[in-house]
């Protein structure tokens, strides 16, 4: 049986790739009955975190001699590969260079799994980037358009690429009845943002264009879910989330808009979600590759509007969702108005974005970076679900 290890921020810790981290492992885990375990990341101030059995190692990101630490810890393990959970931020050094040294000393397969490709990227970014998978033995992009930017701007190999899909929850296509009902809301027509609250969301433009969705839609109510990044409180407290609350007061939607400030675990999400009506990401970022909010929503099968930032445009092609223009709140009221007053063009949208999303649940996306690692260790044991049917 494969023995894989695992490197990227990781619960408690809140961050969407710590999130991700987790849930990879644990479908990965399921599919081929397996126990993997962890290399946690941590940042200055993360070492007092406490995590479970699963995290045998730390990366101190802001310790340069920690990356050949952990290179030597991946060499002396049993496991036959590594899969790492890259995103710049995570690591120390410009641009994140230090996990270059890492990847130079080790002496096994490395599967690098990239959340942020950008399509211009300065001399820097470039440089490292192509060093990072020059060490790497396979590079995973979350999206069509990841890979075809490492291959055509960044010139990485073709043959070392391959496409896995952020996953999704795998959920039934529901009514949004009981839902609603457990949150109290009735049949309010529900419209919401999830994930870690920053100023690139764009949230001020969704607040100013509820003035015009109110005025057609009274009962529309818009539920912005989730508590500020950690990194952006401890850089400038909540003065961003204190903006917004201040233009609902100024706009009078307090009964439209309610800024819930919590960090949602897996239930609470998957339930607001299915609540949902429309779902909506105003984000600034044009060149933003991969969104796992937005691939959440279109797990689940709702009918969504975004502005055309680079994932968004691939995955809601083909009338799965709305685009909306930056930072340009009359489009994003004409859009979700639309969609409110048109109730069968909600459901055949929701109905093509939840036929997409099948081949982005977990089960899916473990099956399939299964596949990736057979590749590299061909001595790989088949999943469970093979094993059984055999």
């Amino acid at each position: 049986m494969l023995r894989t290890m695992f490197m990227g921020s990781f619960p408690p810790r809140e961050c969407g790739i710590a999130t991700f981290t987790k849930d990879v492992v644990d479908a990965y885990d399921r599919a081929f009955n397996t126990k993997s375990e962890i290399i946690a990341v941590d940042e200055p101030g993360g070492e007092m975190r406490a995590y479970g059995p699963e995290v045998v190692a730390r990366l101190e990101a802001a310790e340069r001699k920690s990356y050949s630490d952990i290179a030597a810890i991946v060499n002396a393990h049993p496991c036959e590969l590594l899969n790492i959970q890259h995103e710049y931020g995570l690591f120390g050094g410009e641009r994140g260079e230090w996990l270059i040294d890492t990847l130079k000393q080790i002496e096994k397969p490395i599967v690098l799994t990239a959340h942020t490709v950008l399509p211009e990227p300065d001399d820097v970014m470039l440089r490292v980037t192509r060093e990072l998978c020059r060490y790497s033995t396979s590079v995973v992009a979350l999206s069509e358009t990841g890979r075809r930017l490492l291959e055509e701007i960044y010139g990485i190999e073709p043959q070392k690429l391959r496409v896995i899909h952020h996953g999704v929850p795998d959920v039934p296509f529901s009514s949004t009845d009981q839902a609603k009902a457990s949150f109290g809301v009735g049949q309010r027509l529900v419209i919401s943002t999830f994930g870690l609250i920053n100023r690139g969301k764009g949230l001020e433009y969704a607040i100013q264009a509820m003035r015009r969705v109110v005025q057609a839609h009274p009962e529309a109510l818009y539920l912005i879910l989730g508590e500020t990044h950690p990194q952006v409180r401890r850089q400038e407290g909540e003065s961003y989330r204190e903006s917004l609350q201040t233009m609902v007061r100024e706009f009078g939607l307090e009964n439209n808009i309610k800024l819930v400030d919590k960090y949602l675990d897996f239930d609470e999400l998957v339930t607001y979600l299915q609540a949902t009506d429309i779902y909506l990401t105003p984000y600034l970022n044009p060149t933003q590759i991969v969104s796992g909010t937005l691939a959440y929503a279109v797990g689940c099968g709702k009918a969504i509007v975004s502005t055309p930032y680079l994932y968004a445009s691939e995955v809601l092609a083909h009338g799965r969702g709305f685009l909306c223009n930056f930072r340009d709140a009359e489009s994003i009221a004409d859009n979700v108005i639309a969609l409110l007053d048109d109730p069968a063009l909600r459901r055949s949208t929701e109905r093509r974005a939840y036929r997409f999303g099948r081949q982005m649940t977990w089960p899916h996306v473990a099956l399939d970076y299964g596949a990736v690692f057979a590749e590299l260790v061909p001595s790989m044991a088949r999943p469970v679900e093979l094993v059984h049917s055999a």
